[in-house]
């Protein structure tokens, strides 16, 4: 299993318990940060759209395909570009 699938799977677990989360990518932007790069580079090296880019900004969600294109062009894990965080405005 991969740890893509592996981050769905939690997902899928918070929203059957009722817990509703965020996901943040700020993990991702301050390590485009630490290498150097923008957001462009981030796009060229993974092979994604402008699109899947600023849905990222927003902290909105993209496909798993996106998030595994990013792993394998910053050889990096899904943990080290993003995170849960639950919503405790419930």
């Amino acid at each position: 299993m991969t740890t893509v699938e592996r981050c769905a799977i939690i997902i899928i677990n918070f929203i059957f318990r009722g817990v509703e989360v965020a996901i943040s990518y700020k993990k991702l932007w301050k390590m485009l940060i630490d290498r150097d790069m923008k957001k462009k580079d981030l796009q060229a090296a993974a092979g994604i759209s402008s699109a899947s880019v600023t849905k990222l900004a927003k902290n909105e969600n993209v496909n798993t395909e996106v998030l595994q294109k990013i792993c394998a062009a910053l050889n990096c894990d899904i943990g080290d570009i993003m995170e849960m965080i639950p919503d405790n405005n419930q």
